[in-house]
């Protein structure tokens, strides 16, 4: 969250605050900055300079699988095969979602804390959206779906896999299956 460089000290306290929430995110802890701080071994204050909510902290979480599937779906946008280029992406955001538990919260809140997320959001759904267009317009998709179709076809898959899968391998197992299926059923 913070623009200017970190003073050393700032900046492991930084990362601790974060290795911290990430570990209770994926514990599947709600996360509140008061326990991030106890666990971090760091006063609150400390937590709230770096992350004043805990959607910002979340957020900063997300971001990494936000800017990989993000650019994953600009390179998916220069593949000449429509229909690899959508079940390609597909694939990496089925799972990205499966594995980082971030993702899911910061992806489907109807509101952003941190400006970068609105941005990486933005160009997250463009991107799909596009890949799907490209692929319907091709005649490789059916053409009674649209892109908005995706979104909670793609979530349904994720919550499916993370309900019925306890071990992460499984769990990417059990995603990739299912978006097999989907893709079977979407493409002509």
């Amino acid at each position: 969250m913070t623009t200017a460089p970190l003073r050393k000290d700032a900046a492991r306290n930084w990362e601790r605050i974060v290795a911290v929430a990430r570990d209770l995110v994926e514990e599947g802890t709600p996360l509140q900055l008061n326990d991030v701080a106890h666990r971090a071994g760091v006063g609150v204050g400390t937590v709230y300079r770096h992350f004043p909510t805990t959607e910002a902290l979340l957020e900063t979480l997300a971001t990494r699988s936000l800017e990989t599937l993000t650019a994953h779906g600009e390179q998916a946008l220069a593949d000449d095969d429509p229909w690899r280029a959508l079940s390609g992406f597909l694939a990496r955001t089925i799972e990205a979602q499966v594995t980082d538990a971030s993702l899911s919260t910061v992806t489907a809140a109807p509101t952003d804390a941190l400006p970068r997320t609105t941005e990486l959001k933005r160009t997250l759904w463009s991107v799909g959206g596009r890949l799907f267009e490209r692929a319907r317009d091709a005649g490789v998709v059916r053409a009674d779906l649209t892109s908005g179709d995706l979104v909670p076809l793609m979530c349904g898959i994720a919550y499916a896999a993370n309900v019925h899968s306890s071990v992460p391998t499984a769990r990417t197992d059990a995603a990739h299956r299912y978006l097999t299926a989907l893709l079977e059923g979407l493409r002509t």
